[in-house]
């Protein structure tokens, strides 16, 4: 998800069921970097894998609430305004935590997301296996994708507001990274 959506590991662990649209092949990341609100792609090859995911998540939820649980936080005052949403479908976390867990701001019993952590360790864990010597976070994972979307052409603006970034000089640091030896040009000898 994180290198096939160019979310940051937050915007992704946050991420709602209702904000997946499998038919348009988007995903609505609210609340993002700077208290802004975007769209990124859902790629294709994660559709089923998603979907298989959901209706284990929805099993999750169906048990929690049959046990008198099966509530979520909510942002800002959507709690005050929708006071039946914390338990909806919609609601739900994509990737909620493995177990309930008192919420310290309400003191109700919850699931959360998968906490950041656990998230940053596997990838650490991904990273040792395989023996690369570079480092590697989820982060990196944000970055390999608007590098690999400019070096497959998409122009610098569609990556910019892909990723959410305000200023295009931002998303310019992508560029740098596109830039091969011998600044940028090709040796003849390759082209034969």
């Amino acid at each position: 998800m994180l290198y096939g959506t160019g979310m940051r590991i937050l915007e992704c662990l946050r991420l709602r069921v209702k904000d997946v649209d499998f038919k348009r092949r988007e995903i609505l990341i609210r609340d993002a970097k700077g208290h802004k609100d975007r769209v990124t792609m859902l790629p294709t090859t994660l559709v089923a894998v998603l979907q298989t995911h959901l209706q284990q998540v929805k099993l999750l939820h169906d048990s929690d609430s049959a046990q008198g649980f099966g509530e979520v936080y909510l942002p800002f005052a959507l709690e005050r305004k929708y006071p039946n949403a914390a338990r909806e479908w919609g609601w739900q976390y994509v990737f909620p935590a493995a177990h309930l867990s008192v919420d310290p701001r309400s003191g109700k019993t919850r699931r959360h997301h998968v906490q950041e952590q656990a998230i940053q360790r596997a990838i650490k864990q991904v990273v040792r296996d395989a023996g690369l010597t570079k480092p590697a976070t989820p982060h990196t994972l944000r970055h390999s994708f608007a590098t690999h979307l400019l070096e497959s052409g998409y122009d610098i603006r569609t990556v910019q507001e892909l990723l959410g970034h305000s200023d295009v000089s931002t998303t310019m640091i992508y560029t740098h990274v596109l830039n091969k030896g011998g600044k940028g040009v090709n040796s003849p000898l390759d082209v034969l």
